[in-house]
This record gives structure tokens, sequence and C-alpha cells, in this order.
């Protein structure tokens, strides 16, 4: 194929780079350098390193780590048993048919299950514990966060696990080791680019959550995806938002090279 029409079919992923991708960055990059007057200003960059925004950024990356560490916990083991089970692809179905559903819809849906009149307070109340309060907190924030985000990362660790050459499991096996010390020392090696993969596709939109601090957690976890829809929606200072929204950015593109980095192991 001659390298013109090769460059042709290029022009749609370049136009859409630009219009959705660098576009929008030089935007909000050009409304970080004004305040909520329209006037230039360099304070916003500077009202950043205040102790409230920076509490907000260890909050987030605080709350970005435990749901990245218990979304881990659960898709690991599930995407190794998902592998050694009948009918894989009927259970690799039920897995990703959750993320077709709207995550607003998904948000009401536990809110009505963790209710005061909810299912869950039933069963408390059933076993004698009594009604509790389980909505707008840290745990039902992190446990409907960790609900949403498992399917991305079970996908790259079952892929990783699909991937592994059988022979190397069963030498492992004839060379005396246990089903424990031979996930540990060859299974989990052969898949660490899937948990990086895993780890990236949950951490990096777990750092900008806003909705579920909202309607999950009532306010009451507050990271830097809440303050840009605060600035954006309520107080309308688009210029600090936006400062707030460039430093995500940047925090992003220093993670994402992290994830990716680390040799791969051969098999």
């Amino acid at each position: 194929m001659p390298r013109n029409t090769r460059g042709a079919y290029l022009i749609p992923y370049y136009l859409w780079m630009v219009l959705f991708v660098a576009l929008p960055v030089i935007l909000i990059a050009y409304y970080s350098f004004f305040d909520a007057l329209g006037q230039f200003t360099l304070s916003n960059y500077v009202n950043f390193f205040t102790p409230v925004y920076l509490r907000m950024t260890l909050s987030s990356f605080w709350y970005a780590v435990l749901i990245t560490l218990f979304s881990l916990l659960v898709a690991y083991p599930a995407a190794y048993a998902l592998t050694r089970t009948k009918h894989k692809q009927l259970w690799l179905l039920l897995i990703i048919l959750p993320t077709w559903i709207n995550l607003l819809l998904k948000a009401y849906a536990f809110i009505g299950i963790f209710g005061t009149y909810g299912p869950v307070n039933a069963l408390l109340q059933a076993a004698g514990i009594g009604e509790q309060q389980i909505l707008f907190g840290s745990f039902s924030f992190i446990f409907v966060s960790v609900y949403i985000f498992i399917p991305f990362m079970i996908m790259p660790i079952y892929n990783a696990l699909e991937d592994i050459n059988p022979t190397l499991i069963a030498a492992s096996r004839d060379l005396g080791a246990s089903s424990f010390t031979t996930l540990r020392r060859v299974i989990f090696p052969l898949t660490l680019s899937g948990v990086r993969s895993g780890c990236m596709a949950v951490f990096i939109p777990a750092l900008s959550l806003f909705m579920l601090t909202r309607l999950i957690a009532g306010n009451k976890v507050i990271t830097l995806g809440t303050a840009i829809e605060q600035h954006f929606l309520v107080t309308r200072d688009w210029g600090m938002g936006s400062t707030v929204a460039v430093f995500l950015i940047l925090m992003m593109a220093v993670l994402m090279p992290i994830f990716g980095s680390g040799k791969e192991v051969r098999k």
C-alpha cells in the first residue's frame, strides 16, 4: 500500500485527537489563567498549593489507592478462577454486562440497596444488628467504586493469565512447587503486565471521581473531581476549576508511564 494512502487513513484519527483531546486540554489550560471576573491572573496556580487543595489532592490519591487495592484483591482471584471454569465466554459477558449500564443508574440502584429501607438494612435488622447508616460515608463510596471498576481490573489480568504458557506451570509442579508457590513465583510474575494495566485502568479514573462522591458519599468524601464540579457548576469560577483540571491532567500524565514501566517477563 502506498505511503500516502496509509497517511490518508490516519486523517480521521488525527482529527479526532485534535478536536477531542488536544483542543479541550488547550482550552482548559487557557481558562486556568483567568479569574471569576475574566481577568488574567496567576493566582489560581498559587491558590492550588494552599492547604485546602493539597488536602483534596491527598484525599484523591488516598481513595484512588484504596479503590485500586480492593479492586485488585477481588479481581485477581476472580480472573484466576475464570481461567479454570467452563463457559468462559458466558462468565466474561456477565462481568462486562454491568459496564453497559449507565453509571448514574448504578449509583441510584446502590442508593436503594444501602438505603434505610433497602435490602441490606432489612438483613441487618433480621440478624438483630439493627438499622445502620450505610450510605453517605467512606465505606459506601469505596464499595460502589470498587464494584464499578472491577470489570476494568479483571479483563487485563484475565488476558495475561490466558497468555501464560501452560508448560511453565506444569514444569513448576513437576519440580515440587506447591500451588501457592507456583502462583507466587511463576503465575503472578508472568501476569504483572496485566496487573499494571488493570491498576492504570482503575487508579487514573478513580482520581477524578465526582458523581459518586455526591450521590453515594453525600459530599463527605472530597476529591479533586468534586472540586472541579463545584467550581464549574456552583461557584462558576471556571478559572480555578480549570487550574485543578490542569494539575489533574499533569498527575495522570506522570502516572501513566509509571504504570506502564517495568520489564516484561517473557514466556
